[in-house]
């Protein structure tokens, strides 16, 4: 008798062990079937990134205002790309992968001239070297004919937290906007959203 008790204890003990801090997060969104090829957790991911900068990129490219723009003027725009900001409370959201996944889908597009925007200053400084004597005239590139931007795009991600009776859901939404340089005028306004469940049941251990 003794051992069939010392046996349903310690199966007891096991059960309450396993139940304590149980930790269950997943994304909530309509491609369930996507969800296999994603690592399940409530914090964004690479996958997430991916995600949302292909979303993006065909509402911009199927942007009835984005496609008259590109009409009226005959030509793919040169834009230069400001940071999508994190207005998110994560310090460590992953947004300079955001920010590279984005310049890289733009780049691959076709559709788009961009601007080298991170390398500004860097430029300016070696023009300056080679006017200045340093190199041979025949080799020192001209101030004032890189070319100007057509357009430019601004972005911010956010997130906005749901808690529960200890169940969060965090909606993150990234919202891109694209002006005109020369009139200051709005072409484009977008966004794409992702939300995430977590919960956690028990005492934490």
């Amino acid at each position: 008798m003794k051992k069939i008790l010392m046996i349903l204890v310690c199966v007891l003990v096991v059960s309450m062990l396993a139940s304590c801090g149980s930790f269950k997060a997943k994304r909530v969104d309509s491609s369930e079937g996507d969800e296999k090829a994603l690592e399940i957790t409530d914090k964004w991911v690479f996958g997430d990134t991916e995600r949302v900068i292909k979303d993006l990129l065909v509402q911009m490219e199927n942007h009835k205002q984005f496609k008259n723009w590109v009409k009226k003027h005959g030509k793919n725009p040169t834009v230069f790309v400001g940071e999508v900001q994190n207005d998110t409370a994560e310090a460590y959201f992953p947004i300079d992968d955001m920010n590279d996944e984005f310049l890289n889908e733009l780049s691959a597009s076709g559709n788009f001239v961009l601007v080298d925007a991170a390398s500004r200053a860097s430029i300016l400084k070696e023009m300056t070297y080679q006017n200045d004597g340093m190199v041979s005239p025949e080799t020192a590139k001209t101030v004032g004919k890189q070319v100007g931007a057509d357009l430019m795009i601004f972005g911010a991600v956010r997130m906005n937290p749901k808690t529960l009776e200890g169940k969060t859901i965090k909606q993150y939404s990234v919202n891109l906007r694209m002006t005109e340089v020369e009139k200051g005028i709005e072409v484009l306004r977008v966004r794409t959203k992702i939300q995430k469940f977590s919960s956690q049941n028990g005492s934490g251990w």
